[in-house]
């Protein structure tokens, strides 16, 4: 009895971490995918302060849980106590975690090359892109804030270059993390299998993928057919109606 008590606290303790691991990931996954929304707004007719407030206060949320979610994923993938069928699951965590960062990144620098081109504070004329509406709702649900405090007076020129000038070390940052993550940790993407169940059995979805095509160039196959023996017995008739007329004239000529 004593055994199967051990084995039992065993097994809840090696879930814990992999549920915390998941759910870090698919936090940090919610937030960087409003990130990139907000980011398609900049130098449209949806841009103003409160834009750039949002794109500062979601980005400071990324990077919180982009620091805790390296922390905890390189600390178990570096404990050689864990066992295999958990660090696959680890890996596969680190892998959409990277992959998310990198997408994070690319969209700070993307960020920092439109406000360099648009500025709010100079009135700068934004490209007329026919969207309306704010994304301050998309932005408090990423964040998990019931509401977001709209930003208050008019942004001038000297707080803008202050905004732009804290993302490029923000984007320097982010790039320093990418590579000390490689150095830390050494897990080869293209090894990683992709687990779960919308992989479960591709050999169905594929069968019946092939099978919709097969049916479709039957139907098309057969209507095909039809109509080039149309078009054959027309042409037939055609030539013989030339035939007699031409019979016709010449009996009549004669």
């Amino acid at each position: 009895m004593p055994l199967s008590n051990s084995k039992v606290a065993d097994d809840g303790t090696s879930a814990q971490p992999q549920q915390e691991g998941q759910a870090m990931v698919d936090s940090l996954t919610k937030v960087v995918a409003c990130y990139r929304h907000l980011a398609s707004c900049i130098g449209g007719s949806t841009d103003s302060g409160s834009l750039r407030q949002e794109l500062r206060q979601t980005r400071e949320r990324a990077q919180t849980l982009a620091l805790s979610c390296r922390d905890h994923l390189t600390a178990r993938l570096r404990d050689k106590t864990v066992s295999e069928e958990d660090r696959k699951k680890t890996e596969l965590q680190w892998v959409a975690f990277s992959s998310c960062l990198e997408l994070f990144h690319a969209d700070m620098c993307k960020v920092y090359h439109m406000g360099s081109c648009f500025s709010v504070a100079k009135n700068s004329a934004m490209v007329q892109t026919g969207l309306q509406g704010g994304a301050t709702e998309v932005a408090a649900r990423a964040l998990s804030m019931p509401d977001l405090q709209e930003q208050r007076g008019e942004q001038t020129a000297s707080m803008e270059g202050l905004d732009q000038s804290q993302l490029e070390q923000e984007i320097a940052q982010v790039d320093r993390t990418l590579e000390d993550m490689e150095m830390k940790v050494n897990v080869l993407r293209w090894t990683v299998e992709a687990r779960g169940p919308q992989y479960a059995d591709p050999v169905s979805v594929d069968s019946a993928s092939l099978a919709l095509l097969s049916g479709d160039a039957e139907a098309n196959g057969g209507k095909s057919c039809d109509r080039s023996q149309m078009f054959v017995v027309l042409l037939l008739c055609g030539v013989v109606v030339v035939a007699v007329v031409l019979s016709a004239c010449v009996v009549f000529l004669t």
